[in-house]
């Protein structure tokens, strides 16, 4: 019953009568240093920290992309895969700057305007506006004022106009017509589902699931017993149902701290010996805010030297030195491996606890 009601809900809000514009900018930071710098245009270029201080890929340009070179690889490895990459340190007041602008046109198209990152926004418009030719006005002056190129998705919801914006990148627009839904997720892989990682996509894929048409054939209970609640986002996404709303005020919902050690931490006591530095640095920055430490719900993040991490969380713990502690220490029982990365952090009130979901 509950599985039939949740189909007919959404399907009534999938019926086509909204027009959500997805709208991300390509390959951002790189894009922006080729524009004050014409002459690395064909050149591999990438944002990021020196390979010798255990630096990290910011994002790339589609030279570098060609090698292998992508978003989150360490520096040392994007300069095996490419000896040529030219290395850019990072200019985030410019990026800011260029943000601010971005988002200055967009709201010129609709005030139903939510930014979700630096480079990122949803739009929605009128019922009676042409979206595909929106789309193509916002390409022309973003791409003849700022300099940079936009690819945008244009479908129902939030969830099908994200996953249009990557068909046609860089700089193209793809739409997902109301009759043409049922057809485009039948096929469409569920690693295409924004939120689907690779562990999650092996886990699927154990269970013969490598479409969304995969995905249709098991009821919701199913994938919840064998996935829990990212199998209940599972049965509405890979049917294209999506009914969140455009917010149009960005709400933080957790604040954090993280530091990449320059040699890896060996073992538990050496990890457990940073947490003090970390906490007193992630206070400094709660303090900022309206928010206590000891009203918000605490997590640590661990990466270790393999790139491979975890997440450990516990609403019922205490956002202090040792409840952080606390939490580290289940977090290292996870991998007996050296730590490159630590980070602690606490979700305010009122967000989900939920650190494995889809979205």
């Amino acid at each position: 019953m509950m599985e039939s009601a949740n189909a007919i809900l959404d399907q009534r809000q999938n019926c086509g009568v909204r027009k959500v514009l997805h709208i991300d900018c390509d390959c951002f930071f790189a894009a922006v240093e080729m524009r004050e710098r014409p002459e690395l245009r064909e050149r591999p270029i990438a944002i990021g920290g020196s390979s010798d201080r255990r630096g990290v890929i910011a994002t790339c340009n589609y030279p570098a992309r060609t090698f292998g070179v992508r978003s989150a690889m360490a520096t040392a490895t994007a300069l095996r895969l490419c000896p040529d990459l030219v290395l850019v340190p990072s200019n985030m007041a410019l990026y800011r700057e260029v943000s601010q602008q971005l988002m200055a046109i967009l709201s010129d198209y609709s005030t139903q305007l939510e930014q979700v990152s630096v480079d990122e926004a949803f739009l929605e418009l009128g019922r009676d506006e042409h979206a595909s030719s929106v789309a193509e006005g916002i390409r022309q002056r973003v791409r003849n004022e700022l300099g940079i190129t936009v690819s945008i998705g244009v479908a129902t919801n939030k969830f099908l106009a994200k996953v249009a914006s990557d068909w046609n990148k860089p700089d193209g627009q793809f739409v997902i017509r109301p009759n043409e839904i049922a057809d485009f997720m039948t096929t469409l892989p569920v690693r295409r589902i924004p939120g689907v990682g690779p562990a999650l996509q092996k886990r699927l894929e154990l269970a013969g699931i490598i479409t969304c048409g995969d995905a249709q054939t098991w009821s919701l209970m199913e994938l919840v017993r064998r996935f829990g609640r990212s199998g209940a986002s599972l049965y509405q996404r890979s049917r294209g149902y999506d009914s969140r709303p455009i917010h149009t005020e960005r709400v933080r919902k957790s604040l954090s701290i993280e530091h990449t050690f320059a040699h890896d931490l060996p073992n538990p006591g050496a990890c457990l010996a940073q947490v003090s530095e970390l906490y007193e640095r992630w206070l400094t920055r709660v303090s900022r805010t309206p928010w206590k430490a000891e009203s918000l719900a605490p997590f640590v993040k661990v990466k270790f030297a393999d790139f491979t991490q975890t997440t450990v969380a516990d609403i019922g713990e205490s956002a202090s030195e040792e409840g952080f502690k606390r939490l580290l220490q289940q977090a290292l029982t996870r991998a007996d491996k050296p730590v490159r990365l630590l980070g602690i952090g606490g979700k305010f009130p009122h967000t989900s606890e939920q650190q494995l979901s889809l979205f």
